[in-house]
């Protein structure tokens, strides 16, 4: 219930406060959760113009609901991302660690160990950071200000579209027309450096769009969001490479800019092809003929 109530009281104060307010959102249980999936039709936790909602109901009735001891921190009208707020602001400036983050949020937690204190000692650091970047962007001059925009509308506005999964390349298709793959063998035919090859995302960009398949070799993992948009023996899609190439994230697991996408060369997804015509050539061979002994 202590941990209930301080994350409770977090939540007033950001969005009670006109400066944090104007920097910062509090993204509450509609922005999670679709209509469908709350019965009861609560929406928020707390509201600046009614309060408290209790959220009995919701727990009891809706399919799914909101940890209230988790605040997500929307940072996108700051022109800061998720990641940058954590280490160059939180971390840098008030000692504060916090773990998950996307492009545009940070994830705080209230636990049985918060205190009233740390509560404020958050508040206070917040209110400090909101200080500062009234003071940088009322000194910014017009061109300084445009860039700042164009920022602020790539963290709010032109967010890129997660892709969906594509497909398992053939070759890798664990039972021939069914969808599933066998992910095991792809993960480890890309073990040996020879079967895998180096392309940089817009050389690949280019091969898709004249037909050629690519196909991963190993698993793509951007932080944030934290899940692989490409596992092993998977086909890349074009989708896959325009949110690769959008996403302004630093932090990408399984990818290198500069070597480019680890993807498996042609001879490996054409190696079924060339078993079943080396099997087939070798019974077309004639057999020798053995002669017995009389």
């Amino acid at each position: 219930e202590k941990s209930i109530e301080l994350a409770m009281i977090l939540r007033a104060k950001i969005q009670d406060n006109p400066l944090l307010r104007k920097y910062f959102d509090v993204l509450t249980v509609k922005n999670f959760i679709p209509d469908t999936y709350r019965q009861s039709g609560l929406g928020e936790y707390y509201d600046s113009d009614t309060g408290w909602n209790r959220m009995e109901e919701a727990w009891s009735k809706d399919e799914f609901v909101l940890d209230p001891t988790k605040i997500t921190l929307f940072t996108g009208r700051t022109g800061i991302d998720g990641d940058t707020f954590k280490n160059k602001y939180l971390m840098d400036e008030f000692n504060i660690q916090i773990n998950k983050t996307s492009r545009n949020t940070v994830l705080l937690m209230t636990n049985i160990g918060t205190t009233r204190g740390s509560v404020a000692y958050l508040t206070n650091a917040l209110l400090k950071i909101s200080e500062q970047l009234e003071l940088e962007h009322n000194s910014l001059n017009q061109r300084e200000k445009e860039i700042l925009d164009k920022r602020i509308q790539s963290l709010t506005k032109d967010v890129p579209p997660l892709p969906d999964f594509s497909h398992f390349h053939s070759s890798f298709q664990a039972v021939p027309g069914i969808p599933g793959g066998n992910l095991r063998e792809a993960y480890f035919i890309a073990y040996k450096e020879k079967n895998c090859e180096y392309i940089s995302l817009q050389d690949c960009h280019a091969a898709i769009k004249s037909g050629i398949e690519i196909v991963a070799s190993s698993f793509v993992i951007p932080y944030p969001p934290g899940f692989p948009v490409l596992v092993p023996g998977q086909v890349v899609s074009l989708e896959i490479i325009r949110f690769m190439i959008e996403l302004d994230v630093k932090e990408i697991h399984g990818y290198r800019a500069d070597l480019g996408l680890r993807i498996f060369k042609e001879s490996i997804l054409n190696r079924q092809k060339t078993v079943s015509t080396m099997g087939a050539f070798a019974a077309q061979k004639p057999k020798k003929k053995t002669k017995t002994k009389k």
